[in-house]
């Protein structure tokens, strides 16, 4: 089976790809800090100007959801040069909203993929295992379980995109 990858800038988020990333995020009408270590979310896990005692509706949560994926589209469409597909695409604007723009465009990941290596950028998922110090693969780990399943999927697909 042959990839069809095409120019970032020729790319949005699809539809499932939005799907994926709100249903993997989760809703919150209140703020909160999905781990004892991080920053207030609310909504579908937006972190911009977030304050403890916010509250928010499904509409203002899909509007701003939205609000955020342009603007980690934009970030990607600088920092990636390369042709993608749609699936690859999407699972990097959803892995640049998980760690903010900067950290993924100065990534391993994105070096990788600017070579042209796209199943090395998929292995570099698992690397991003860690919250704030800690290591989110430890197994039985209370803190921050979900990253590391977060990120082992996300290299499943990635690599399934090849």
């Amino acid at each position: 089976m042959t990839i069809k990858r095409i120019a970032v800038v020729s790319l949005a988020m699809s539809a499932a790809g939005l799907v994926s990333l709100v249903l993997r995020e989760g809703y919150s009408e209140t703020a909160i800090r999905p781990t004892p270590l991080d920053v207030p979310t609310i909504g579908f896990g937006s972190t911009a100007g977030v304050q403890m005692a916010d509250r928010t509706t499904p509409p203002k949560a899909l509007a701003r959801v939205l609000t955020d994926v342009r603007r980690f589209e934009g970030a990607l469409k600088k920092c990636v040069t390369v042709p993608l597909s749609q699936a690859e695409y999407d699972l990097y604007v959803d892995f640049s909203y998980n760690v903010g723009s900067a950290n993924f465009c100065s990534s391993r990941l994105v070096k990788k993929l600017n070579a042209l290596d796209y199943a090395g950028a998929c292995n570099e998922f698992p690397r991003w295992k860690y919250h704030k110090g800690f290591d989110c693969s430890t197994p039985g780990n209370r803190i921050c379980p979900g990253l590391w399943d977060r990120r082992l999927d996300a290299r499943e697909k990635c690599l399934a995109a090849q």
